[in-house]
């Protein structure tokens, strides 16, 4: 722990110091945020209704879930950078442990992943979303979002360790990123999908999470499905996130062993 927080320290500081990867950071989301909410607000149907307010409402889980997703692109990037310019090799001459590299990359990442969510939440109440539930309910949310951004991270490492280049993460990272998040319920309700499509939809990992923040934010969009997941999103979410992190984590380690050899 004391090795990856060393390594978490690192990355924090190197982020600080070149300020326009947080920025590029936090334009993307925000650009979702204005886009979905002002050219989709009126179109669709939500709850019966087509108000903009409401489907605002039903998008901020889905933009909030997409968010911590896609950083996993700059997990894998960072650390195939790392390993381009040697700086792996560096580490490995010095007494740590093998996995302190990547929890503390990642922890580095679920730092930032925060920061966004902050500013996102402010921006999506200055485009009126709101929330239902108590206080508890609300970080509860935000909790399972974070969970669902760090397991996320583990699979950025993994592409990271696994190709050559920066350039080839960021686009492995992402490549597989847009079906993850495409079908699913963040952007429209599933009922309105593809029959054969649902079943995938309704048991996306990521779907659960979105499902489970409109439940704890007290937003509209709770499908009537009897899927599973969407009958129990919040345990959904916990199990999905805490099984991709394991699953990937450990992946992640034994690759860079193998890759450190």
């Amino acid at each position: 722990m004391r090795d990856s927080l060393v390594i978490a320290r690192r990355n924090l500081i190197r982020m600080a110091r070149i300020p326009e990867m947080i920025i590029f950071g936090l334009i993307q989301p925000i650009m979702f945020v204005v886009l979905f909410s002002y050219v989709f607000g009126g179109s669709m149907m939500i709850g019966g209704s087509t108000s903009p307010a409401e489907y605002r409402n039903f998008l901020m889980a889905g933009i909030f879930a997409q968010t911590v997703t896609f950083a996993t692109a700059g997990a894998g990037a960072g650390i195939a950078d790392d390993m381009h310019k040697g700086l792996i090799d560096r580490f490995r001459s010095l007494p740590m442990a093998r996995g302190a590299v990547l929890t503390g990359r990642t922890l580095a990442d679920l730092v930032q992943t925060t920061l966004t969510l902050l500013v996102l939440a402010v921006v999506a109440l200055l485009v009126g979303w709101r929330t239902h539930e108590n206080i508890g309910k609300v970080l509860g949310g935000f909790a399972l979002l974070l969970l669902l951004g760090y397991a996320f991270s583990w699979i950025g490492a993994l592409i990271g360790l696994s190709v050559r280049t920066p350039e080839a993460a960021t686009s492995g990272g992402l490549i597989w990123l847009f079906p993850v998040t495409f079908i699913s319920n963040a952007f429209v309700p599933t009922e309105n999908m593809a029959s054969w499509l649902q079943p995938i939809a309704e048991w996306n990992p990521f779907s659960a999470t979105v499902q489970a923040c409109r439940v704890l934010f007290g937003n509209p969009g709770v499908s009537p499905s009897d899927a599973w997941p969407m009958v129990h999103p919040v345990w959904a979410s916990l199990i999905w996130s805490l099984l991709i992190l394991v699953v990937f984590r450990t992946l992640a380690v034994r690759k860079y062993r193998q890759a450190a050899v």
